[in-house]
């Protein structure tokens, strides 16, 4: 029988083209930047946001507010408001927390929560210098405001300097913009960044004009796009519904392929693994056999368990996998503390440990009915066969059938460096 594990066509980058640019003098023409060496150093992103110098500089780059007025069955009836004013934000420490969170959050429908749409999740990334202006992600949220000034939708977007952390890979176009002599960078982005999770782009405050709401901030978006005379702006893994939104906008579509894993109603382990052909299920249970036969001992910590020297730890492991599998460290340090702090209740960290000694960890966030994998590590010189599976992927399928008893978890969606030989054994397609 089949595996509950789907690969699933979800929605990639939506794009929308502005009038191509002559590009800076940089670089030589017909040479695109990978050819020159630059594309791997911050050279580029010196050039192209070096001339921006203080706060200052930073409000003449950001076009002024633009108003819209709201057309439709819900202004028809005389709701309000009649007129939206849409605005940008160069930090998303400039919109309060409770005003983004309530545009990204539905209380009404807490299944649907998304972890790394809160405030705490970007405005850590922000914070620890992840993602900022000196790594070419320059935030450039848009706001959209009632007449009253109140915060009805926001949009997480950023001003980018080259393509990297967006799990998208579009350098061969930007490679053909360089070949006839046009900039391809900067561009605008909307998404998370460094996470390829599919959800909302477009972020509203539940109210009777959302899908007004919702076009004029589409709006907002293009005349951006033109003022700011760059290449394109694209939104990359956003839900279904706006997918199909952003196609009757104009905007071009790309789909592309990751795998959940799907609870079938299972509840516990052992019911899933009878799912399995036997060859498969005894493969699994050997490899769980080996976890305690190499003196590892498994945990799954949350919240206040999570101590700062857990989070130290974990970065060595992070560095590790980046190093030894030609990444980049996006992540610094800092953000994972601050991870910590600002979502404890949603992180769940799973690590092994020999002799009382963590020797590797894989990072995990809860959302509404889906758990996230995201980040896997180990110390340098820990081999311990097997592994790898149990810390990313038993020990997350265990952990998401206790979680469907108490949270109604239903999904897990595992981003983490899995082997593909092993997920074709495990998985089947469906579309």
């Amino acid at each position: 029988m089949a595996s509950p594990a789907a690969a699933t066509r979800h929605p990639s980058p939506t794009v929308l083209a502005s009038t191509p640019r002559h590009r800076l003098r940089l670089h030589r023409r017909g040479y695109p930047p990978s050819k020159l060496g630059y594309q791997t150093s911050r050279l580029k992103v010196n050039a192209l946001f070096g001339w921006l110098r203080g706060d200052t500089a930073m409000r003449e780059l950001i076009p002024p507010a633009e108003s819209y007025t709201l057309s439709g069955s819900a202004s028809e009836v005389g709701a309000e408001p009649r007129e939206v004013s849409i605005s940008v934000a160069s930090s998303i420490m400039d919109i309060p927390a409770a005003d983004w969170d309530a545009c990204a959050c539905d209380p009404a429908d807490p299944e649907k929560f998304n972890p790394f749409l809160t405030h705490a999740f970007l405005s850590s990334l922000e914070e620890s210098g992840s993602a900022v202006k000196e790594t070419g992600w320059l935030p450039f949220h848009v706001v959209a405001r009632d007449e009253t000034g109140h915060i009805i939708g926001v949009v997480p977007l950023y001003l980018k300097s080259h393509s990297r952390g967006e799990f998208v890979f579009d350098q061969s176009w930007a490679e053909a913009y360089y070949s006839y002599g046009l900039e391809y960078y900067p561009k605008l982005q909307s998404c998370v960044p460094f996470t390829p999770v599919t959800g909302q782009r477009i972020l509203l405050r539940s109210t009777p004009y959302r899908d007004q709401v919702f076009d004029a901030l589409i709006k907002g978006l293009k005349s951006l796009t033109t003022k700011m005379n760059v290449s394109s702006l694209h939104i990359t893994f956003p839900s279904e519904g706006e997918f199909s939104k952003l196609k009757d906008n104009g905007l071009l579509q790309r789909i592309g392929l990751q795998y959940h894993w799907r609870n079938r109603n299972y509840k516990s382990f052992d019911e899933f693994l009878m799912d399995l052909k036997q060859p498969k299920r005894k493969n699994i249970r050997q490899e769980r056999k080996k976890i305690p036969a190499q003196s590892l001992q498994m945990k799954r910590l949350r919240g206040d368990e999570i101590k700062s020297s857990h989070w130290d730890t974990f970065y060595k492991f992070y560095r590790n996998t980046t190093d030894n599998h030609w990444g980049r460290p996006y992540l610094t340090r800092e953000f994972f503390h601050l991870l910590g702090e600002k979502m404890g209740g949603n992180v769940m960290l799973v690590v092994a440990e020999n002799d009382d000694k963590v020797v590797a960890g894989a990072l995990n966030l809860i959302g509404g009915d889906t758990l996230f994998g995201r980040l896997w590590g180990c110390l340098p010189d820990a081999y311990f066969p097997n592994l790898h599976f149990e810390a990313c992927y038993y020990q997350i399928l265990v952990l998401g059938l206790l979680l469907e008893i108490f949270l109604h978890v239903r999904r897990l969606r595992l981003n983490m460096l899995l082997r593909s030989s092993m997920i074709r054994v495990h998985t089947r397609k469906t579309f």
